[in-house]
């Protein structure tokens, strides 16, 4: 492992990240197959592989290499948020994605300042285009950006539709395959900042142009044109917009596919050639096989050329026609050439507008994986040689990778046994006898190149050869299955046999493969030295099912992509030595709770405290090795040791750090806004200013008045001011209203009597406030004092108020007892057992009485004028209800 468990946080601060944090889910079956027990089995291989796949759980590594099998469905797994999940996190330290892969090239590329490069492979439709934009999508978002990015983000993600509509095609396994080899240079500055790109294609699949097989299509940017352009740009090119008059756009038999909108496709096409600078004229193409002037030549010049050939002898020329089947393959052949240069002149410009030399480089190689047809051709030979090269170089450079980590590490290497496939390499391109060799002399010797006669040399040079075997050369049991035009080679993923006749191909081996093989093999050395040159991560795609439906786990198919991608030789390899490493601090932190000494904390140096905590667990001295910086061991800690007491005590410590961490933050961010309290509400007081708020509220909550008579109220601070002032007045009106709901009629009359009291005597009488705590009667004479005469002479007239009075004559004033009382309607003065008066509202009287706040007040509301009273200085009070005057004793 390159790096230590630790991840940077956007506080610039590094902690220490736990496998502990990942989830159940993450943790369906393993989550690297070097830790898989049984690494020897290939059903345990494939078994984890499907309980993964199951739960979404598309990516598993395998060491340095990412699994990915297709999921053929939308994952929300790629946003932004995920980005920067990954973002500086170690690679063994979180669940497996192709996020967690790039970034690990990323800081390896930054740290070591040493190329890298991403090799990703598989068969056709198990994702590896998807897998290559996902990557290119994440330097693009997440690396450092500086004033150029944002156009070189754009001509790098605008490159992959380009590419994809000139060199991918439907196919029977892929709606959308990839027929050709990239490999993609992204530069980085010192900084680590993206600066430019540089794409170099290989082995474009140029027969496509004039074959396809049944249910398969010519390339996507033929059928995007005819579907999308506009009428004005067909007439132009010469072009209908029917794709069946075109011979070369339905031998498959198949112009439109339902998982694709061509006319869609056309638009982002278009828009990705501007955004990449193209000029409309290089923009324009059409059909150059019928229309001469759209390639510059002379229309007569062009069909001899294509229906004649011309042989020299004896120093004479000599022109002859060609047959009906020789103008076509002549035709054929222009047609290839053309598509091919064209091809070549795209990638060049796209080039042009991702150029800026870097320091630093990392290398996106998607190329074909391992394939095997029923019918293979001169393409598939190239297609699994190259196959055959990368897996020989992972093999190397794995090998040379665990070697250097052995050396750096200090602990003694032993050689691992693996199956070398430098003897089918030398098969194949070994110079005068292999069979790229042979192809070339067979081709370029006098007379006519033949298929036959290739095979049949062959069979002269390479019989014998253990990884060769033709029909001729095999035994009776071989012969039934191998054709008299075919050829065996086994390959390190399984057999493959090759037809030599061209058979589905319109390239043959002779004299189609003039020069190509050589030229093929010449790129692919210059590739491998490239890859070479550089520190490698793999991506091996699988795809699940031939029928590209989600869910769906074929296990027959995913058997033979595990075999073809050479995974289970791969970890074999892996797993020879101590397959698993960690480096100290993340070891001790992670399994420190395990043992008593190394709990809760280490003092010691790192490598001591390691070792003690692996004797601790038992672990044999051939078992682990203590290397510089990472501990070495065979298997991994099981994690069912110690699992609930390390949960316990990890979760007390984090629980306490926490603690401390939100302590320290919480002084940091109150003496800021202290210091800033008088500033405006902004970053550096916010926190502050909300703390003394919240303060003063539940102060408040704590010291609310208890009654309606209670003025207290808690001092706010001055950003509160108004708040406070508005919520006292709410709580008060709050108050008086639980008072007055609370309120017994009774109760609720008195008071409705002492406002009118109080409206009528405060400030006006000197007696009012002695009388303010006495309570109101109801009658202040029973029905025992009112003679039963005077309440029958009354009859239904209600008696509501009752009180002794004096009465006073108008002449003389002549004092006269009376009982004075209150009815709906009038005032009645009794003298015993007669009514001496009733006096309406407006008569005149005089009175002496001795409750006088409350005589005229129950008057004054009965006769509904509290408005008419007047309250003189002295002892008397004056009501213009009628002149009455009543006065204290």
């Amino acid at each position: 492992m390159r790096y230590q468990a630790r991840e940077v946080g956007v506080d610039g601060r590094v902690r220490l990240v736990l496998e502990g944090a990942l989830t159940a889910r993450d943790r369906v079956g393993v989550q690297d197959f070097v830790l898989l027990e049984n690494f020897n089995s290939e059903a345990a291989f494939i078994e984890n592989l499907r309980r993964r796949f199951t739960e979404n759980l598309i990516y598993t590594y395998m060491g340095s290499v990412l699994v990915s099998v297709n999921p053929y469905k939308d994952l929300e797994i790629y946003s932004p948020q995920h980005m920067e999940r990954y973002r500086g996190v170690s690679y063994y330290e979180i669940s497996p994605h192709i996020y967690a892969l790039s970034d690990n090239t990323y800081r390896a590329m930054k740290t070591s300042r040493r190329d890298q490069c991403i090799l990703i492979s598989g068969e056709s439709g198990a994702g590896k285009t998807e897998a290559s934009k996902k990557i290119l999508l994440y330097y693009a978002v997440s690396c450092p950006a500086h004033q150029r990015m944002a156009s070189l983000r754009d001509c790098l993600l605008q490159s992959t539709p380009v590419l994809e509509a000139f060199g991918n095609a439907k196919t029977l396994r892929n709606d959308n395959s990839s027929r050709f080899g990239k490999y993609m240079d992204i530069q980085f500055d010192f900084r680590g900042v993206p600066v430019g790109a540089h794409i170099l294609n290989y082995l474009l699949e140029k027969s496509r142009v004039v074959h396809q097989n049944h249910g398969e299509r010519n390339y996507h940017v033929f059928y995007q044109l005819l579907e999308g352009g506009t009428e004005e740009q067909l007439l132009h090119l010469h072009l209908d917009r029917n794709p069946q008059k075109y011979l070369y756009l339905v031998k498959g038999n198949c112009p439109r596919v339902s998982s694709m909108n061509d006319k869609n496709g056309w638009k982002a096409l278009v828009k990705a050639l501007s955004v990449i600078g193209f000029t409309e004229g290089e923009v324009q193409v059409g059909n150059p096989l019928t229309r001469t002037h759209l390639l510059g030549v002379d229309g007569a010049a062009l069909t001899e050329a294509l229906t004649h050939k011309k042989l020299t002898a004896n120093g004479e020329e000599m022109i002859s026609p060609l047959t009906f089947e020789q103008a076509g393959a002549a035709r054929d052949a222009l047609a290839q050439a053309v598509y091919g240069r064209t091809f070549t002149w795209l990638v060049e410009k796209i080039n042009q507008s991702l150029a800026l030399d870097g320091s630093s480089v990392i290398g996106l190689l998607d190329i074909y994986g391992f394939e095997v047809f029923q019918h293979n051709s001169f393409e598939q030979f190239c297609i699994n040689y190259c196959s055959e090269k990368l897996q020989q170089l992972f093999i190397e450079l794995t090998l040379r990778s665990e070697q250097e980590e052995y050396e750096t590490e200090g602990v003694a290497w032993e050689p691992v046994q693996y199956f070398d496939n430098k003897v089918i390499c030398d098969l194949i391109e070994e110079k005068h006898k292999g069979i790229i060799s042979i192809l070339d002399e067979e081709c370029v010797r006098p007379g006519e190149a033949c298929d036959l006669s290739f095979l049949e040399k062959l069979e002269d040079t390479l019989g014998g050869h253990a990884h060769f075997v033709t029909h001729k050369l095999a035994n009776g049991k071989t012969r039934r299955v191998l054709g008299r035009e075919e050829f065996r080679l086994l390959h390190y993923a399984g057999e493959v046999n090759y037809t030599v006749t061209g058979h589905s191909s319109s390239v043959t081996w002779c004299p189609g493969a003039l020069q190509a093989a050589t030229q093929f093999k010449n790129s692919l050395t210059k590739l491998m030295e490239t890859l070479m040159s550089k520190e490698p991560s793999y991506v091996r795609c699988i795809k699940p099912n031939d029928a590209k439906q989600p869910g769906r786990f074929d296990e027959v198919l995913v058997r033979h992509q595990v075999k073809y991608l050479g995974l289970m030789e791969n970890l074999r390899v892996r797993r020879a030595g101590f397959a698993y490493r960690r480096h100290f601090e993340a070891f001790l932190q992670r399994y420190k709770p395990l043992c008593p000494e190394t709990w809760p904390v280490w003092q010691g140096e790192l490598a001591e405290g390691v070792s003690t905590l692996v004797q601790y667990l038992g672990y044999k001295p051939e078992e682990y090795k203590m290397g510089r910086y990472l501990v070495l061991s065979e298997y991994p800690v099981p994690e069912e040791i110690g699992v609930i007491q390390a949960a316990w005590r990890g979760m007390k410590a984090r629980r306490r750090a926490r603690r401390r961490r939100d302590a320290a933050d919480l002084i940091r961010r109150l003496i800021k806004g202290f210091i800033h309290r008088h500033e405006e509400y902004g970053p550096d007081n916010d926190y502050f200013l909300d703390h003394v708020r919240c303060s003063f509220l539940k102060t408040l909550r704590r010291n609310l008045p208890r009654s309606v008579l209670d003025k207290s109220w808690p001092t706010p601070p001055p950003a509160l001011t108004q708040a406070s002032e508005e919520l006292r007045q709410l709580n008060m009106r709050n108050m008086v209203r639980k008072f007055c709901l609370a309120i017994l009629p009774e109760w609720r009359k008195q008071m409705d009597q002492k406002v009118v009291a109080s409206e009528l005597f405060r400030g006006q009488k000197d007696s009012y406030p002695p009388s303010v705590a006495a309570l109101f009667l109801g009658t202040r004479l029973g029905d025992e004092h009112i003679n039963l005469k005077v309440v029958q002479t009354l009859g239904s007239e209600k008696v509501q108020y009752g009180v002794s009075v004096i009465k006073y004559d108008r002449r003389g004033f002549k004092p006269r007892p009376r009982q004075l009382l209150l009815t709906g309607s009038a005032i009645i003065l009794v003298e015993k057992t007669k009514i001496k008066q009733r006096i309406d509202y407006d008569a005149d009287l005089v009175l002496l009485c001795d409750h006088v706040i409350e005589v005229v007040t129950k008057v004054a509301m009965m006769a509904n004028k509290v408005d008419q009273v007047n309250v003189s200085q002295g002892r008397s009070v004056q009501s213009s209800i009628n002149n009455l005057l009543v006065s204290d004793q």
